[in-house]
């Protein structure tokens, strides 16, 4: 990706103040009134948390581009002068964590994108909740999030109740495999999707060959060595596509033709480059979405190539913007309270990712489904129609 790795966490966002002259697909929401009615500026700050550096900064840097992208495309049709206050997560709970309690205790910030990670999710929810904060992913899917823990928390993307099945049945229908080797990475992301899959497979009669390895791990030739002749699938719900690069690697350094079947984290077109593999993704590749034509021009033509952890976060900026709109088109002030009000009641008929945009009552965004690609010889992502 192109642009400057930016690290700030703690800079402070415009002030909150009333009033706005734009409309909003969200709805408007309760909270303080404001007896004058609206004015001519609508100011809030919005939180960005993400992996900006780190084992995964490509991915938190598209994410943040996309959010820059929705802001000021929503600014300039709304009339409205939201900022982006940037929190560097590192994919890591603990930092997370750091960067959440800034973002709470700052009460200029209205509401939160991110984080990226399940793991880290679990970590800031319940801050986030006794803030009152509404916070939205756009990556974040492991189905427990939305059980009702975490009640300020929604997202873009659907949950691996929904991913991990279907790539499961996927796999079974059109791999055919006797034998499989699924391979957590000890995160909370992983393991979900794991434990989704794998009693699909074994209700198919297939073989399943359990491992698990730490994210930090960075050679796989041990694990290779346990794929077996009959192991024609090997499939890794991971959140690091080098590794799966380097895991694709070994495979061929022993002669191994394992198929490898990725989630996500493994969309990431010039680092994850096996001929052959599948890879699973929450979001679809906008440049293949007419409507999206302009989006994809700008940003490729700021930011460089790109995969499909940004657009999600696009539309988790764009719900957020729109809610603050509607609050401020109401004559009211924008606060978290009244923020997350309208942001549940979003009903967008279209969006970036091809697909309507309405949350459930558990957060969880409404009929909305993965996507899935295969790798050529060139590299390329090839979308299988669905």
């Amino acid at each position: 990706m192109k642009g400057s790795v930016i690290v700030a966490a703690t800079a402070l966002g415009a002030l909150a103040v009333a009033g706005c002259g734009s409309s909003s697909s969200s709805g408007g929401g309760g909270g303080g009134s404001n007896a004058s009615g609206a004015t001519k500026s609508c100011v809030a700050s919005v939180g960005m948390e993400g992996p900006l550096t780190g084992p995964v900064a490509v991915l938190g840097q598209e994410q943040l581009h996309f959010a820059q992208l929705a802001l000021a495309a929503d600014n300039l049709a709304n009339k409205t002068k939201i900022s982006i206050v940037q929190g560097d997560t590192q994919l890591n709970p603990a930092q997370a964590t750091t960067v959440t309690q800034q973002f709470t205790s700052n009460s200029k910030i209205v509401a939160v994108v991110g984080p990226a990670g399940s793991q880290e999710v679990e970590a800031i929810g319940p801050l986030m909740a006794r803030a009152g904060l509404a916070f939205i992913s756009g990556s974040a899917t492991n189905k427990t999030l939305t059980t009702g823990k975490y009640p300020t928390f929604l997202r873009t993307v659907s949950n691996d109740s929904v991913q991990g099945p279907q790539d499961a049945h996927y796999i079974i229908s059109n791999l055919h495999p006797k034998a499989v080797m699924i391979v957590d990475d000890q995160e909370v992301y992983s393991t979900g999707l794991v434990a989704a899959m794998i009693p699909i497979f074994q209700a198919a009669g297939i073989k399943v060959d359990h491992e698990s390895v730490s994210q930090k791990v960075t050679d796989f030739s041990s694990l290779v060595a346990k794929v077996t002749p009959a192991t024609t699938v090997v499939v890794l719900p991971w959140q690091i596509a080098a590794n799966a690069q380097q895991f694709g690697r070994n495979l061929a350094q022993q002669h191994k033709k394992a198929v490898i079947f990725g989630t996500d984290g493994l969309f990431s077109p010039g680092t994850f480059t096996i001929n052959g593999s599948y890879v699973s993704s929450f979001g679809p590749d906008i440049t293949a979405i007419p409507a999206d034509a302009a989006i994809a021009a700008a940003a490729k033509a700021k930011y460089g190539s790109f995969g499909t952890f940004g657009p999600p976060v696009y539309a988790a900026q764009h719900v957020i913007d729109e809610a603050i709109a509607s609050v401020c088109k109401s004559g009211q002030t924008p606060t978290r309270a009244n923020v997350l009000a309208a942001i549940k009641k979003t009903n967008e008929a279209t969006t970036i990712l091809g697909q309507p945009i309405r949350f459930d009552s558990h957060g969880d965004p409404v009929n909305s489904k993965f996507f899935l690609f295969k790798i050529n010889s060139a590299g390329k992502y090839n979308l299988i129609p669905g």
